[in-house]
């Protein structure tokens, strides 16, 4: 099976786990000696290719746009681009989508209660970001559109990392995107059952 090219997408808030997520499935992913792989995050990035932009909704718009490109780029040329950006809002997720092609495009909702967040963050930005301190931070004074039909939707305030590691690189498998492992070839008849009722919800069966 030659390898295909596609945008792998981890969108949700800060601390939700997306960043971990997406380590785990490009070591993964390099571990199965899958030899073009790539990955951007978004807080790297703006470092570098998205330098000087700001938190206004036109920078963060225009940040995401920039990741978006280069994934597209990647995609088309059969590499696995493994982005993990909050990307707040959903019409530039979606312009990323088109751009793209939803064919190689793959969009992984990192769920988390804010309860959650506010445990895990040992900076303590969205204390100070509910009270006041702190503005335009995504998902306190600043929106987060959660997507509507994302391909994958984990929760880590419910799941294990395991958990949702395992429900990303079953969808993948599934989709044909990436080779199951020779042991992990053959389903249970209800993990087949799962996997094609998930898909043909999504219209791909």
């Amino acid at each position: 099976m030659s390898q295909k090219g596609f945008t792998l997408w981890f969108t949700g808030l800060s601390g939700a786990g997306k960043t971990t997520l997406a380590d785990r499935v490009y070591d993964e992913l390099k571990e199965r000696r899958v030899l073009k792989v790539e990955k951007l995050d978004g807080d790297v990035v703006r470092t570098n290719l998205s330098k000087g932009l700001g938190f206004s909704k036109e920078d963060r718009d225009t940040n995401i746009r920039r990741i978006g490109f280069v994934c597209d780029l990647l995609s088309r040329n059969d590499v696995i681009a493994i982005a993990s950006a909050i990307s707040p809002y959903r019409a530039v997720r979606d312009e990323n989508r088109a751009l793209i092609g939803s064919d190689r495009f793959v969009e992984v909702y990192v769920e988390a209660t804010l309860d959650t967040l506010v445990q895990r963050d040992v900076k303590g930005l969205y204390k100070k970001a509910l009270a006041g301190e702190i503005k335009e931070f995504t998902g306190v004074s600043d929106p987060y559109e959660a997507p509507l039909h994302p391909e994958v939707h984990v929760n880590s305030s419910t799941e294990t990392i395991d958990e949702s590691f395992d429900a990303i690189i079953g969808y993948l498998e599934a989709r044909g995107l990436i080779e199951p492992l020779p042991e992990q070839a053959g389903y249970s008849a209800a993990e087949e059952q799962a996997v094609s009722a998930h898909l043909e919800a999504l219209g791909y069966l």
